[in-house]
């Protein structure tokens, strides 16, 4: 009789150890996916952040690339107009050191269409 209380002493400590370690392992999920739901909220705004950052990083280049084409535009205007304005050797060497269309205009002084509109 007196192993028979022990062996149910000892299973019931057993079934308290059991229910215990249950709990704690209850308790260890249910941070877990707490902890799994927040990372996925922070994963998702993170995300959109993105998201808005490379639609932010598109409208900017895109922007940049019309202004380099307007500047480009800007230059060879420029460049034409002092070309056709100013074909004296002096001047146009002047001009060039100054500026920084020095390989533009040194190309289109070069040309043979502008040679025939300068007087040298």
């Amino acid at each position: 009789m007196e192993a028979i209380k022990k062996k149910m002493q000892m299973l019931k400590l057993d079934k308290e150890n059991a229910l215990d370690r249950a709990e704690q392992a209850e308790a260890e999920q249910k941070q877990a996916e707490e902890r799994s739901k927040q990372l996925e909220d922070e994963l998702a705004a993170m995300q959109k952040k993105l998201k808005g950052t490379e639609d932010e990083l598109d409208k900017y280049s895109e922007a940049l690339k019309d202004a380099q084409e307007k500047l480009e535009l800007a230059e060879k205007k420029a460049a034409d107009v002092l070309i056709s304005c100013c074909c004296t050797k002096d001047l146009v060497t002047v001009v060039c050191n100054r500026g920084f269309l020095l390989t533009k205009w040194r190309h289109k002084i070069s040309s043979n269409s502008y040679k025939r509109n300068c007087k040298r």
